[in-house]
């Protein structure tokens, strides 16, 4: 799924407590082929579901409109109360663009989605965000001002039109907010306090809206007003994040609410750090945290760099442990259990059934490579020595960060080890590739071959196919010739104690190269355009001849090392 063109669309339904009817809509969701449902997030207090699917954008506006039209079939806002704002039976349904979708074409699929739920269901619809179709409504507070108590009075305002459907109030259903935005995090933060009122005036620091400036006392003073008589606003400390404090009777505390919108300005693991420190000075604890939906996989791995770093750690591990690390720094277990394939979207998306020789033990791997087939073979296998070689440096880069008495060289030695685990994780995904290139020719010369058509077309996907082969270990040296600058460093400047390890990390790394020019060589030889076939081999032996010098350079440096 993860090659095609893919939008998500999270809409948040103003149902938490009947999970009859929250399944009666995710059942449409369902019912849409092309589309898959990864969460499903009620909340009782707050009376909302978050619901996330994705798909190609044709599916998934579909799906969406099932959802919007079952949503206004089975809940009755009439009678729905809750902690969190809210505006209709589907209260909000951004699309946000996943991958081959721009933002602009994600905008477009949202009005179209719009305009026919307009015309078809006969529900207000205004569009926010990307989708908007003028400045005071990209805000989706603007939009949602006054809430559903006070929609009727809105939709006989003319400066509050709906962009589609009719101006006028559906008791039941409500009006519909729909949208295109970037990947949004909801992060709740919890507190050790059942006041709203503190909470509030957290989120209030935070928040990039902040509060409202008033005369004399900060809390009861006039509203200090600009001279078009808007509020004059104090901002918050974190841009992109908007945030409301409330109370949570089945948790017994309240939270700080934030919305990121953008965790490239504001990351998850700097929000979570800021509002510890302002719940701190008005002398409230933070206990943990909430994550509500999903999250992209950088976000939980850049939080695990950040509080290894804080303890001076060396961040140069597996994304296992960096995601654990951000788990428990910042309490996300705290309520129930965090499983990162449920709560990761990279993990949920990508392919769980496709037989990867990297999730393969290390016994199962040998196994499988002594095997009467002929992959994996010995491109998967110089692949694997290269990442073992990059594994060695990036050891001996953590050990000699955390050596005794070398504290000062702490940041020098982290840095190469978060260097050498990017390197580790390139030629893992090369151990596969390889395997995946040669498959890819023996699938083109399955091709049909009867006709002259086919004849041609099954040419030129053999073609392509060895190529493919070709680059593929061209580009495991390449690769695996970077290792060396992290390995020299490791073996001259490291720690003595680990000199020999790096040692055979330079081995590793120079039979992965070496081997890796064999298998250049040998698929190249099936190649129709033989000046292609040249300026390959040509590139692969320099640098195959260039890693025998530095690897010779470098173990000669050891034994100099070892006074051998």
């Amino acid at each position: 799924m993860m090659n095609s063109r893919l939008i998500e669309c999270v809409p948040n339904f103003s149902e938490g407590r009947d999970m009859g009817k929250i399944r009666q809509i995710t059942d449409e969701i369902e019912s849409v082929d092309g589309v898959m449902l990864l969460d499903v997030d009620p909340g009782r207090d707050t009376n909302r579901t978050v619901v996330t699917f994705v798909g190609e954008p044709q599916a998934v506006c579909e799906a969406a409109f099932r959802a919007v039209r079952k949503a206004a079939q089975v809940i009755d806002m009439s009678k729905h109360s809750g902690a969190h704002p809210r505006m209709g039976a589907t209260d909000v349904c951004p699309l946000v663009p996943v991958s081959g979708v721009t933002m602009e074409e994600a905008a477009g699929f949202a009005r179209s989605l719009a305009k026919r739920i307009g015309e078809e269901l006969s529900l207000p619809v205004y569009c926010y965000e990307s989708a908007a179709f003028e400045e005071k409504r990209r805000n989706l507070a603007n939009v949602r001002e006054g809430e559903y108590e006070g929609l009727r009075k809105k939709l006989e305002d003319p400066a509050w039109k709906p962009d589609f459907g009719p101006s006028r109030f559906d008791a039941g259903a409500g009006a519909v907010i729909v949208g295109a935005r970037d990947f949004l995090v909801a992060f709740n933060i919890n507190l050790n306090t059942t006041s709203v009122r503190r909470a509030n005036a957290i989120a209030f620091d935070v928040r990039e809206r902040g509060r409202e400036k008033r005369e004399g006392n900060p809390v009861t003073g006039k509203v200090v007003r600009d001279e078009d008589g808007n509020p004059v606003m104090i901002p918050g400390s974190l841009r992109a994040v908007k945030a409301i404090g409330w109370y949570i009777p089945e948790y017994g505390f309240a939270q700080i609410s934030m919305n990121l919108t953008n965790t490239g300005v504001t990351p998850v693991h700097v929000a979570f750090d800021e509002v510890c420190r302002k719940a701190e000075a008005r002398g409230i604890r933070v206990t943990g945290s909430e994550l509500v939906g999903l999250i992209p996989l950088k976000s939980m791995l850049e939080a695990g760099r950040y509080f290894l770093h804080r303890q001076q750690r060396s961040a140069g591990v597996s994304d296992e442990e960096l995601i654990r690390t951000a788990v428990r720094s910042m309490g996300l277990a705290e309520l129930k259990p965090f499983n990162p394939e449920e709560k990761i979207i990279e993990y949920i998306l990508r392919d769980k059934k496709r037989k990867r020789l990297t999730d393969l033990s290390l016994s199962s791997f040998v196994w499988e490579t002594s095997a009467d087939s002929p992959a994996p073979g010995g491109g998967s296998v110089a692949a694997a020595m290269g990442a073992l070689g990059a594994a060695l440096g990036t050891m001996v880069a953590n050990l000699s960060g955390h050596k005794r008495g070398w504290d000062d060289r702490w940041e020098e030695f982290v840095s190469w080890a978060e260097k050498g685990v990017v390197m580790q994780k390139r030629l893992l995904e090369l151990v596969d590739d390889d395997t995946d290139a040669y498959n890819g020719i023996l699938k083109a010369f399955e091709m049909p071959k009867k006709t002259e058509d086919e004849k041609a077309a099954r040419a030129a996907a053999v073609e392509a196919a060895t190529l493919q082969a070709s680059l593929v270990p061209l580009t495991v040296m390449k690769e695996a010739f970077r290792v060396f600058e992290l390995l020299r460093e490791m073996t001259e400047k490291g720690n003595p104690n680990s000199v020999t390890d790096g040692a055979v990390g330079v081995l590793a790394v120079r039979a992965c190269i070496r081997g890796a020019f064999l298998n250049v060589r040998i698929n190249v030889k099936g190649l129709k355009d033989k000046l292609k076939a040249e300026e390959l081999i040509s590139e692969a032996k320099e640098i195959d001849d260039a890693a025998a010098e530095i690897e010779s350079e470098i173990i000669d440096q050891v034994i100099t090392r070892l006074g051998m």
